[in-house]
């Protein structure tokens, strides 16, 4: 069996014409827009035969992402455009701290029928690190090249 793919984050082109700027959408099966509140700590979650893109469309929040016994704190704004794509079988949660709820685009791409125990929160098998997420969100405001 092969190494276990990890999460990925790419920044999103586009391409400006006129006023407006146009980002190429991502492939998918399925198109959730999902919303996720402020004041958000949430559990974990793990699809077997689903790949998640993931779109910050409107706010900013921390994607956790947990591979081999560790946590992966992943902030996302909209004002870094990137696509994050979790894996089949990896736990994933989302940590929005801030005042305002934070909207994204999930691109799912399917790779099968759904597992019954995919969209089941999976209770974090250690506390996550809200200083470590609160800085990954600081990084985000750092100038570029700094």
């Amino acid at each position: 069996m092969g190494l276990a793919q990890s999460i990925q984050v790419r920044p999103l082109e586009s391409i400006r014409g006129g006023m407006a700027e146009f980002y190429t959408p991502q492939a998918s099966h399925e198109t959730m827009l999902v919303n996720i509140p402020a004041g958000t700590i949430d559990d974990l979650f793990v699809h077997h035969f689903q790949t998640d893109q993931i779109l910050v469309v409107r706010g900013s929040f921390v994607l956790v992402g947990l591979q081999n016994r560790r946590y992966q704190y992943i902030a996302l704004s909209e004002a870094l455009p990137a696509v994050v794509t979790i894996p089949p079988g990896t736990p994933h949660g989302a940590i929005n701290v801030s005042s305002e709820p934070c909207v994204i685009v999930n691109a799912v791409l399917k790779h099968g029928a759904p597992h019954p125990s995919d969209y089941r929160p999976l209770r974090p098998p250690f506390p996550y690190d809200l200083k470590a997420a609160a800085a990954a969100l600081a990084r985000l405001a750092l100038p570029l090249g700094a």
